[in-house]
């Protein structure tokens, strides 16, 4: 079912500690289009500042939409737009754009083993405020590179590494990320479950001495874990439900979120 393999990338990717990887090993046919709406609700136990855990409790609750067009059977083009409410902070983030390009594909005896490569861009909607621990974002004006190692077996499984540079204008850090995922896409079923981290460059902490005085130039550092069910309603339409929580890392908020959403690919 050509929906499976058109999968979304950006229905989780509404802030930072959620991204699960920017790009992913799954292609649009040519011609083809995938459109995701989703939303979720993030529950936070507790925050770090620097490394040193205070307690602030956090909910917040995100809308995206996120579309992927298959100019080539190897080239994807994707776009994203998530809209966040964290107490009385609510306006749309950040405008997300990627170019996804599969630069050497080679079929196995047991699966077929792919490199890929993309070059993205995210920079903010909406004036949007920082100044507070329900911040949505950092305004952040980001250019990303990505490579990524997938290989599908001829069962279904699958297993993806992805890495690259985050290079952020102005005065965010810069931020290396990384990815690890495993999962299975069957005709009607995907499943998965990855690892995410990220290392920002730079070393300004909230409650750091001196006291910050611009939350963008935050070094947010995380180590995440997550899980995604997608079923396959027919060769169009399908949903899918998620879940992620932050382990550790540095001015960050720690605890689980939460989403659902459906796709349709035509």
């Amino acid at each position: 079912m050509k929906l499976l393999f058109s999968l979304f990338l950006f229905i989780l990717s509404y802030y930072t500690a959620t991204a699960q990887g920017k790009i992913d090993g799954f292609y649009n046919l040519k011609g083809r289009s995938t459109v995701v709406l989703g939303g979720g609700y993030e529950d936070s136990n507790g925050y770090l500042a620097g490394n040193n855990e205070i307690e602030l409790l956090r909910e917040a609750y995100y809308l995206s939409i996120y579309g992927a067009y298959g100019i080539t059977d190897d080239l994807d083009i994707i776009a994203s737009i998530p809209y966040i409410e964290s107490g009385e902070n609510k306006n749309l983030q950040d405008v997300s754009l990627f170019v996804k390009y599969r630069v050497h594909s080679v079929k196995k005896k047991n699966g077929q083993f792919e490199i890929s490569s993309a070059l993205g861009f995210s920079t903010p909607l909406s004036d949007y405020e920082i100044g507070d621990l329900n911040d949505i974002g950092q305004q952040a004006t980001v250019l990303e590179t990505r490579a990524m190692v997938h290989y599908k077996w001829n069962s279904g499984w699958f297993t993806t590494i992805q890495s690259g540079f985050s290079f952020k204008f102005q005065e965010t850090p810069n931020s290396l990320p990384a990815t690890l995922k495993l999962g299975k896409a069957t005709t009607n079923w995907y499943y998965d479950i990855y690892y995410d981290y990220q290392h920002s460059f730079g070393r300004i902490d909230y409650l750091g001495t001196p006291s910050p005085q611009n939350f963008k130039r935050f070094a947010v550092d995380f180590h995440k874990v997550g899980t995604t069910l997608f079923r396959a309603i027919n060769d169009e339409i399908g949903g899918y439900l998620s879940f992620s929580y932050v382990l550790d890392g540095s001015n960050i908020f720690l605890g689980s979120t939460y989403g659902a959403g459906v796709s349709y690919s035509f």
